[in-house]
């Protein structure tokens, strides 16, 4: 499954489910995406879940900023940098 993919209570998954995807029902379908696939590219370049705690915790406000863009730039700022 696809990392950061949310699936619905009592959904049945047959099949892959693409990364930061939205899936529901019996058998799975594709709702929507959580982000644009900008965002979600980023967030797999980037790859959060192998850093070190202390860095994720820096990151908290990133990545739960509700301003898309913004969290788009600082991601893509601390990924080229990096």
């Amino acid at each position: 499954m696809g990392g950061g993919a949310i699936i619905g209570a009592n959904s049945v998954v047959g099949s892959d489910v693409g990364p930061y995807t939205i899936v529901v029902g019996n058998p799975a379908k594709v709702l929507r995406k959580r982000f644009d696939d900008e965002l979600v590219d980023l967030l797999l370049a980037f790859r959060w879940w192998d850093r070190e705690i202390e860095e994720i915790n820096a990151l908290i406000p990133i990545l739960t900023c509700s301003d898309l863009e913004k969290a788009k730039r600082e991601l893509g700022a601390r990924l080229w940098s990096s």
